[in-house]
């Protein structure tokens, strides 16, 4: 059984006679809802049960010797399957990677290793890994957490996100899901991207600004795998389909007044790709 809890979480896999027992360290972060909704898609799938273990990162126990023997890099999520040697699997693409070759035996959720899509998978999920995942995390810390407002910190994150999200939509634009035949399938190529995407206006940008983008996420939010995922360890603080109201929309409008002139200030234009 694989197990997931606590506002501020790890877990660790393990399988054992048809049953997936694990622990997975993870936050309600964008990286850690990758393994939970992966999770909840495997059990309502395949019958495959998870539990959790919670920590709370805020006291810096991820860099406690017993995590860091799981992840090096002291960060979450990470995964340990008791019942494949004790393996560790640290960064969520590389999770996501893993429980599907590994458990998604029907290929609901990924694609054949001599199947196309599975490189095209791989693409996608590298440009978010590599791209679109460490621009949006940049430009939420210079928008939001950073104490001093640097105008070209926020104009250079934000703008090279809203790049990334014109890809994105364009991607889309006659699509259903990312990869796949058709107008797509649903697989861990649109998984690695939906805590992202559902987190966008911490940024500044509107999802408004990317229809497809917007439908793709509402599409996705549909499925209760995913909408029980969001919930593992922690809902998140809001999502990029709800309105936001009271002094949550009020900070939101004065963030996007600094970010509008920073770009002014440096002259900064939209354009994709």
């Amino acid at each position: 059984m694989v197990g997931l809890h606590s506002v501020k979480a790890t877990t660790a896999l393990k399988l054992h006679n048809g049953v997936l027992r694990a622990k997975k360290p993870t936050r309600s972060t964008p990286n850690g809802y990758k393994a939970s909704i992966l999770l909840e898609e495997l059990k309502e799938a395949y019958g495959l049960q998870y539990t959790s273990q919670g920590i709370n990162i805020g006291q810096n126990i991820q860099k406690e010797p017993w995590f860091t023997a799981i992840n090096p890099n002291g960060r979450i999520p990470a995964i340990v399957d008791h019942d494949h040697g004790d393996l560790a699997v640290f960064e969520g693409n590389a999770i996501l990677s893993y429980l599907s070759r590994r458990y998604d035996t029907e290929r609901l959720f990924s694609f054949a290793p001599d199947d196309d899509d599975y490189t095209r998978a791989e693409s996608w999920i590298g440009w978010q890994h590599g791209g679109l995942g460490p621009m949006q995390g940049q430009a939420n810390h210079f928008v939001r957490a950073a104490k001093e407002k640097i105008a070209y910190g926020m104009q250079r994150y934000v703008g090279e996100t809203e790049r990334l999200y014109g890809i994105l939509d364009a991607r889309l634009r006659d699509r259903d899901f990312v990869v796949g035949p058709g107008r797509g399938k649903y697989s861990i190529a649109d998984i690695a991207l939906l805590g992202w995407v559902n987190a966008v206006r911490g940024t500044t940008i509107s999802i408004d600004q990317f229809p497809s983008i917007k439908a793709w996420l509402a599409r996705c939010w549909e499925r209760p795998a995913v909408q029980r995922g969001f919930q593992v360890p922690s809902a998140p603080a809001s999502s990029a389909l709800t309105p936001q109201v009271g002094e949550a929309a009020e900070q939101a409008k004065q963030l996007k007044q600094l970010v509008d002139e920073a770009k002014k200030q440096y002259g900064y234009v939209y354009s994709s790709p």
